[in-house]
């Protein structure tokens, strides 16, 4: 944005909503205080305290991986150690902040060059569903909090609606996505509810709301066997209650509720089901039955 606005690059504010798309301002603020340049890079790259920085997703990915070596392919264990190995390597910090866009494009082929590879190289088994399942939750919830953020937060005043302030915001929030080339070539012109029809409800668009809740519905069916259209647990009900949700709603009737409400019920959809998932197949489960004998099972 600040490529086309200019006088952003001295507003206090400009970095603030890419720490409001975190849902984690207190945490930022207390640590941080001021969303500056130099702090919100930090804070998004590089902090190792926060769970969800860069520098944090990759040390997770990498022991991840390292732990099930023999499951996946050697180049994506490969790719994985290799990127951590630069993000999390001496000088990288200095990289960033003298030539962020350089920076951040590397990061981001990166990781398309390790889901190609994933997507080219690995049998389509339960280890490749579980990766799919958790790739299409967090694009989903990342989509719903860009849009959210855009529509709720980044325009200040109703006035600049329609203005060419409000052309330029929808237009990184959809650079933003990944999806302006795609979204240009499906509707042309800039139109708030065009785009927002087009983030949550594209059935072809892979980073929309709608197409990664039907996918990761998918694999989690492809997991544990259940039919589709039927549920045998609890798990099974949540998704089939949100795809329903989004597979026979539309946009009007989305900006009706309101977007806000509309996207804030669909993040905290994502966040139970990330919930079921560990618990249904991760969390250890702890046994307090008391035996014949009169044991404690542990």
């Amino acid at each position: 944005m600040i490529l086309d606005l200019p006088s952003l690059r001295d507003d206090p504010n400009a970095w603030k909503p890419l720490v409001d798309i975190t849902g984690d301002g207190d945490y930022f603020s207390e640590k941080f205080g001021a969303p500056t340049r130099e702090n919100v890079m930090f804070f998004h790259t590089f902090d190792s305290d926060y769970p969800h920085s860069i520098k944090s997703s990759l040390t997770a990915a990498r022991e991840n991986a390292r732990s099930v070596r023999e499951v996946i392919p050697s180049e994506i264990w490969e790719m994985i150690n290799k990127l951590y190995l630069e993000v999390a390597g001496r000088g990288a910090s200095i990289k960033a902040l003298k030539t962020p866009h350089k920076f951040y494009s590397e990061i981001k082929m990166a990781s398309h060059l390790i889901t190609g590879i994933a997507y080219t190289t690995m049998s389509r088994g339960e280890a490749w569903h579980f990766s799919q399942l958790g790739r299409y939750l967090e694009r989903a919830d990342k989509t719903s909090r860009i849009l959210d953020v855009k529509y709720f937060i980044m325009l200040p005043r109703l006035d600049y609606v329609g203005s060419s302030m409000d052309n330029v915001q929808w237009s990184a929030l959809l650079k933003s996505t990944s999806s302006f080339e795609m979204y240009r070539k499906r509707f042309n012109l800039i139109s708030p509810q065009n785009i927002v029809d087009f983030l949550i409800f594209d059935r072809e668009f892979p980073r929309s709301i709608l197409y990664c809740v039907n996918h990761a519905e998918q694999s989690l069916f492809r997991i544990v066997g259940t039919p589709m259209g039927t549920f045998n647990n609890e798990l099974e009900r949540q998704f089939g209650k949100l795809s329903g949700k989004l597979n026979y709603s539309n946009v009007s009737e989305v900006m009706s509720i309101g977007l806000h409400e509309f996207l804030d019920g669909v993040q905290s959809d994502l966040n139970l089901l990330g919930e079921a998932i560990f618990e249904n197949f991760f969390a250890v489960k702890h046994l307090a039955d008391i035996n014949s004998s009169g044991f404690q099972n542990q």
